[in-house]
C-alpha cells in the first residue's frame, strides 16, 4: 500500500463516508461483487490462516469473543473480523499482535481502504463488501494463526463466505430477525446460515429451534460438513456456578464465564466446541479456562460504573448495557436480569430505542413482568422508530412509560420516578443505541 493512501488519520473517516456512498442500497446479498473486487486485488482471502467462520442470529460476536479469549490465551495470533461498530469503524477489524490484538490503526485502515477504492474503480459494490475486502487486505499483510471471521447478514451470499481456507463452520441459535433479507420464516433464516457449510469442514451447531435444526442438519448432509450438534455430539450446562462441557473426549469443569448472563454458557460451550472438533488447533484446557474469565464483549450486559452517564443517576443505582433487538434477544436479556434480581432485587428502569424495522411489540414484551418504567429514546440512525412510538409500544405491553429526547436526559428522569429504592437500569434495544452510549459515557470498546 502505499504512503499517499495514508496521509493524515482523518483520512479513514473520509474513506469510510465517501465508500458508503458506491452502491444504493445499504445491503444487496450477492458475491459476484466481492469476488471482483478480490481478483482485481490479488485475491488476498486466499492467502489467510485458517479460520473459523461463525453464522447465526444471536451470540454470534460473544461466541467470537470466547474463541478470542481462549485463542489468545493459548498463545496464538488471532485476527478478528465483526460487525458492526460501536462507536468506531476501526472496532470491526482486530489485528493479532504479540501480545494480544489491536484494533486496526487509521493509517492501516485508510491505506486498505484507499487500494480497494482504486481497485474498485467506481463500480457498484455495498459498503460491507468493500470493507470486508479491507480487513482481508490487512489480514493478508499481517502475521497470525487464525481468523475469526463473523458473517455480516445470513451467510449463503455475505462477503465473508468468500474464504476458502475455513477450519471450523459455526451456526449459534437462528431465531427471526432480517426477514426483509432473509425471509420471513425460519426455514428460511436457517437455510442462509447453512450456506457457509462446507465439504469436510466440521460444523458445530448450537442449540437450535426444531426447524432450524432440521434446516441445518440437511445442508450439512447436502454440503458434506460433519456435524457437532449441541445435545448431540457436546454439551455446556451451569452446575454449582461452574459451566461443564462435555463430548466424547471428556468433561471439562470450568469458570463461569465473565459474561453476564445464562445464554452465555451456550455461548461459551458452542466456542469451547468449535476449538475442540477443530482440525487445526489444540488448545489447552488452561487456555479454555482462561478464556472463561478473560473475555470481553462490550454492550453485552455490560456494567457501566465509570464515566460520564452514571452518575446521573441517584446514588446507589446500577447501570447497564446491552444492545439486543430482536425477541429472542430480549428473552435472553430478560433472564438475565431476572438472575440478578434474584441475586440483588431492585425496580428496574428500561431505557429503549430501537430501529424500525425490528419487532418493538415482542422485544418489548419480554419485560412486562420485570420492569418497572420504561423511558424511550432516539437511535441516532435513519431507521431509528420515534421515542413516541417506542413508549406507545411499552405502554400497549403494559409497562409505564414516557418518551425522552436523549439518553442523558432519561437518566436525568430516572430520580423523578417513584421508586422505594435506588433502581437498576438497563439501556437496550439497539447496537446503534448502545455505541451510542458508549460515546456519551467516554468509554469506547478497546
Amino acid at each position: 500500500m502505499s504512503a499517499e493512501a495514508a496521509r493524515e488519520p482523518e483520512q479513514a473517516a473520509e474513506l469510510i463516508a465517501r465508500l458508503a456512498k458506491l452502491h444504493p442500497k445499504k445491503i444487496d446479498l450477492s458475491l459476484a461483487r466481492i469476488e471482483r473486487l478480490l481478483a482485481r486485488l490479488g485475491n488476498p482471502e486466499r492467502r489467510l490462516p485458517p479460520a473459523i467462520h461463525v453464522a447465526g442470529t444471536n451470540g454470534k460476536g460473544s461466541t467470537v469473543a470466547f474463541l478470542r479469549a481462549m485463542l489468545e490465551a493459548a498463545g496464538l495470533g488471532v485476527h478478528v473480523y465483526t460487525s458492526p461498530n460501536l462507536v468506531r469503524f476501526n472496532e470491526r477489524i482486530r489485528v493479532a499482535r504479540k501480545d494480544g490484538g489491536v484494533h486496526v490503526g487509521d493509517e492501516e485502515l485508510a491505506a486498505a481502504l484507499a487500494e480497494c477504492e482504486r481497485a474498485n474503480a467506481g463500480e457498484p459494490i455495498t459498503f460491507f463488501e468493500i470493507t470486508t475486502a479491507a480487513a482481508f487486505l490487512i489480514f493478508e499483510q499481517n502475521p497470525a494463526d487464525v481468523v475469526l471471521l463473523e458473517v455480516g447478514l445470513g451467510g449463503r451470499l455475505d462477503a465473508t463466505n468468500v474464504v476458502d481456507r475455513v477450519d471450523v463452520s459455526v451456526v449459534t441459535p437462528v431465531s427471526i430477525d432480517h426477514t426483509e433479507f432473509l425471509g420471513p420464516t425460519i426455514k428460511e433464516i436457517a437455510f442462509e446460515k447453512a450456506g457457509i457449510l462446507r465439504r469436510g469442514v466440521p460444523a458445530v451447531i448450537a442449540h437450535q429451534d426444531t426447524q432450524a435444526l432440521t434446516v441445518l442438519e440437511r445442508g450439512a448432509q447436502k454440503a458434506g460438513a460433519p456435524l457437532a450438534i449441541f445435545g448431540e455430539q457436546w454439551s455446556a450446562h451451569e452446575e454449582g456456578g461452574r459451566l461443564v462441557y462435555a463430548d466424547d473426549d471428556g468433561l471439562l469443569d470450568l469458570p463461569r464465564p465473565r459474561l453476564i448472563g445464562r445464554h452465555q454458557i451456550g455461548n461459551a460451550g458452542t466456542a469451547i466446541a468449535a476449538l475442540r472438533f477443530s482440525r487445526s488447533f489444540n488448545v489447552p484446557q488452561a487456555a479454555i479456562e482462561a478464556g472463561m474469565t478473560q473475555v470481553d464483549w462490550p454492550a453485552r450486559m455490560q456494567p457501566l460504573t465509570a464515566g460520564r452517564l452514571h452518575p446521573r443517576l441517584p446514588e446507589g443505582s446500577e447501570l447497564w448495557l446491552d444492545g439486543g433487538h430482536n425477541v429472542a434477544c430480549g428473552v435472553a436479556i430478560a433472564a438475565a436480569l431476572a438472575e440478578l434480581e434474584e441475586r440483588a432485587p431492585r425496580p428496574l428502569v428500561l431505557v429503549v430505542g430501537m430501529l424500525g424495522t425490528k419487532d418493538t411489540d415482542g422485544f418489548l414484551a419480554c419485560f412486562t413482568d420485570i420492569a418497572r418504567h420504561v423511558l424511550a429514546v432516539p437511535v441516532p440512525a435513519e431507521v431509528g422508530r420515534a421515542p413516541q412510538e417506542v413508549a406507545a409500544a411499552a405502554k400497549e405491553a403494559g409497562l409505564a412509560a414516557e418518551p425522552a429526547g436523549s439518553i442523558e436526559e432519561a437518566l436525568d428522569r430516572v430520580a423523578a420516578l417513584d421508586l422505594e429504592t435506588p433502581p437498576r437500569v438497563l439501556i437496550t434495544g439497539s447496537l446503534y443505541l448502545a455505541g451510542a452510549a458508549l460515546a456519551a459515557n467516554g468509554t469506547p470498546p478497546r
